[in-house]
């Protein structure tokens, strides 16, 4: 808390109560656009992610018999 309250100070310091205002705006302003951006990047990914295919089931492999060459 007295963190806060310290860069408050310093803050009327450097710009004066009457510019103040205007930079808790400016500052609002950029965490929102920052907010969207952000947003706008998670929507943007690709919904599904192309993945290898998996090994067939061992009910799906080959007989022994049908696996052998063509003599």
């Amino acid at each position: 808390m007295s963190g806060v309250i310290l860069i408050v100070i310093a803050a009327l310091l450097l710009f004066g109560p009457n510019k103040l205002p205007d930079l808790g705006r400016a500052v609002g302003r950029t965490f929102r656009e920052f907010k969207e951006a952000t947003r706008d990047i998670v929507e943007d990914e690709p919904p599904v992610k192309k993945t290898e295919p998996l090994p067939p089931r061992p009910e799906q492999q080959p007989q022994a018999a049908e696996r052998r060459l063509p003599e």
